[in-house]
């Protein structure tokens, strides 16, 4: 395996090219290929065993592209089946999970809210890092219905807009000061939630740590491209692929494949 190989992601869908962004932003001249699983979204409603059944098939379809490094760039996927994929292959992984700590030390209120899907916030590993920090009021929400819009293109839809309100009008009547954001589509959101929020409650995702730390980990085991070209981006989805194309905007190669 050369630095030249690629940097694997995978996702439920098309949100984990939030993760890509940041990812491709900081290591510009790494090769990147993205898998958007839209077919199986949203992972949140699954059972554990169905979502790490996914996420082997994902991480075998990167191994097979002779990816490197995977990031399982799901919330969901991570809470519930990195442990998993660690122990059954030898590439490393990225996981992303919910940035409840920097939320937890920076919050005044010591009352932080937290939209996330349904099989993220019932995960052991959610559940761990949580209690690290009892002090903190955490407002839980499963935002039932926001990937399927998202993976639809309805972003910007009055319906959108009606979720979000449902959810977040109780976490700013609980005074929180940090929402955090726990599922990897949900940056696509930002727009919509700033007009809802105080503009005294932050918003915090976890994509600009997950690039930090892919960058760590390349450097630790020598893997980063030391050529200073472009990378090749390659995005894959087994779904329409007119709302992934959108969602990137730009001239990126999207092949739709059946996996």
């Amino acid at each position: 395996m050369t630095n030249n190989n690629p940097i694997g992601l995978f996702d439920s869908g098309i949100g984990g090219t939030s993760i890509w962004k940041e990812i491709n932003e900081l290591l510009p001249n790494e090769n990147t290929i993205y898998l958007a699983d839209s077919k199986n979204a949203p992972y949140g409603q699954k059972s554990k065993d169905e979502i790490i059944a996914l996420s082997i098939k994902n991480t075998e379809f990167l191994l097979n592209m002779n990816c490197k490094i995977i990031v399982v760039a799901c919330n969901t996927a991570t809470t519930n089946a990195i442990k998993e994929l660690r122990a059954k292959y030898d590439v490393p992984f990225i996981g992303i999970e919910p940035a409840i700590k920097p939320a937890a030390l920076k919050s005044e209120t010591h009352t932080i809210g937290i939209l996330a899907t349904k099989g993220t916030l019932s995960s052991d590993l959610f559940h761990q890092t949580a209690e690290k920090f009892h002090e903190t009021k955490i407002i839980e929400q499963i935002g039932f219905g926001l990937v399927p819009l998202i993976e639809n293109g309805d972003i910007n839809s009055k319906e959108m807009n009606d979720l979000l309100k449902t959810y977040l009008n109780p976490m700013i009547e609980a005074n929180i000061d940090y929402l955090v954001l726990g599922c990897s589509h949900y940056p696509y959101l930002i727009p919509q939630i700033k007009k809802i929020l105080p503009k005294n409650i932050k918003i915090i995702d976890s994509g600009e740590a997950v690039a930090r730390q892919t960058k760590n980990i390349l450097q630790e085991k020598n893997k980063l491209k030391l050529d200073d070209k472009l990378g090749e981006v390659i995005f894959y989805t087994n779904s329409n692929p007119k709302v992934l194309q959108s969602i990137l905007n730009g001239n990126y190669t999207i092949l739709q494949k059946k996996f």
